[in-house]
């Protein structure tokens, strides 16, 4: 599978490790590369043209990102996406995401709003479009945008660090259900609503409901993965 990053372009603002990253991270999220798959580092090296040196402190920024394990002695492997790991990460979502849109309505100002309104336009068409691929995309540029509210260095570094994690997620669940398109525009949509009336709670409400929605969307997504693996092995061994 390719896809907009196959081809690594460098980003003056970002160091060389956050680059290789960047790289490796989309090719876990969009499963290329796939749950306890070992992450060659001479491979990526070479590949990209970069020393093994810069690759190492890639796979850190990965590990922190929650998209890779490193093993003594073993390296680094695609980390497991778990029933439980899927649950814990939208607990910790929900709540900086509800902290987050509680800050906004309160924070806004007249000369925030174009940007989000602009947004949503582009989103919308590419709901009737069925574009998943830029919708994705666009609703992470939704949530960065939105970091700045917080006013709180430590908020938006924690939201940075789990936004690969929730980037994995919830591209397994735009790709199992296009449907989703027009339910995750709508959940956009109403919280900007929400945020633009000053309605803080409301806007948090709205929050924990669609990331329970998504939760349990990934999870029945992972477990139909699953059942088809074990389906594929078992055949496999006849």
């Amino acid at each position: 599978m390719r896809d907009r990053e196959d081809d690594m372009t460098f980003k003056a603002a970002e160091s060389l490790a956050e680059q290789i990253a960047r790289h490796v991270g989309r090719q876990i999220i969009t499963g290329d590369l796939v749950e306890g798959e070992r992450i060659q580092e001479l491979r990526i090296a070479s590949e990209l043209n970069v020393s093994r040196g810069s690759v190492r402190e890639a796979l850190l920024i990965l590990q922190r990102r929650h998209l890779i394990e490193i093993y003594p002695r073993r390296g680094a492997v695609v980390a497991e996406m778990s029933a439980q790991q899927i649950r814990s990460l939208f607990e910790v979502i929900t709540l900086l995401m509800s902290l987050l849109v509680r800050r906004a309505a309160d924070n806004w100002r007249q000369s925030d709003v174009e940007g989000f309104t602009s947004l949503l336009e582009k989103m919308q068409q590419m709901v009737r479009d069925g574009d998943i691929e830029g919708f994705y995309e666009s609703s992470f540029t939704f949530f960065r945008m939105s970091y700045r509210f917080s006013m709180n260095p430590y908020i938006e570094e924690m939201l940075e660090d789990l936004q690969p994690a929730l980037q994995r997620s919830y591209y397994l669940a735009l790709h199992t259900n296009k449907r989703e398109l027009q339910e995750a525009f709508n959940f956009f949509k109403g919280v900007l609503e929400s945020v633009l009336l000053r309605k803080g709670d409301q806007a948090a409400e709205q929050i924990g409901e669609f990331c329970h929605h998504l939760r349990n969307l990934v999870l029945d997504s992972l477990a139909r993965m699953k059942q088809i693996e074990l389906a594929w092995a078992q055949r496999s061994r006849r």
